[in-house]
């Protein structure tokens, strides 16, 4: 029996142009609701009057609601991240609208320029970086609307912390919870 999804034979769903749909009134699908974030990105007068900055966290707001979805706007200044979160069960569907942005995940870091999209199934776990000299916005899509965003520990503090516990123990085992 093969196990490769559509997903996994068609590649990334952004990439695959004629798989994406124009936004419905009441998007049900991935590539509806990429269709919706793509059609307030290019909806510029319905976003950007609205758009803050804050220095001291990330700036945030809920655009639209919709039967099970919500789009926030978010900005980010220079250095302000989102810490390693997922989504809890909520799918959902970034869109940078301004500047420029660093994903991380397991599998490396991702630069995300202006107009640049993530697709990403609940559980998905990522960090959102403003890693450059200038201030950016992204737009968010979850469906069904977010409802928790649990915070991960990064492989950085798991190997701080077994740093910390070593030099109190200097004969405990090194090992990384998983």
């Amino acid at each position: 029996m093969n196990s490769d999804s559509d997903l996994q034979i068609a590649g990334d769903i952004l990439e695959v142009q004629h798989l994406l749909q124009p936004a419905r009134e009441h998007p049900a699908t991935v590539s509806e609701f990429v269709g919706l974030a793509r059609s307030i990105a290019a909806d510029r007068a319905r976003w950007a009057d609205l758009v803050r900055y804050d220095s001291a966290s990330r700036w945030y707001h809920r655009l639209h609601q919709g039967p099970g979805y919500e789009v926030w706007l978010l900005s980010w200044v220079p250095g302000q991240g989102s810490g390693l979160h997922d989504h809890g069960g909520s799918a959902g569907v970034l869109t940078v609208l301004e500047g420029e942005l660093t994903e991380r995940t397991e599998r490396g870091a991702r630069s995300l320029g202006t107009g640049a999209q993530r697709a990403f199934a609940p559980g998905y776990v990522h960090e959102v970086v403003n890693d450059s000299l200038e201030p950016a916005v992204s737009l968010h899509v979850y469906y069904p609307g977010l409802t928790e965003m649990p915070m991960h520990a990064t492989q950085a503090a798991a190997a701080t912390a077994v740093d910390a516990a070593h030099a109190a123990d200097p004969t405990a085992v090194d090992t990384v919870p998983a």
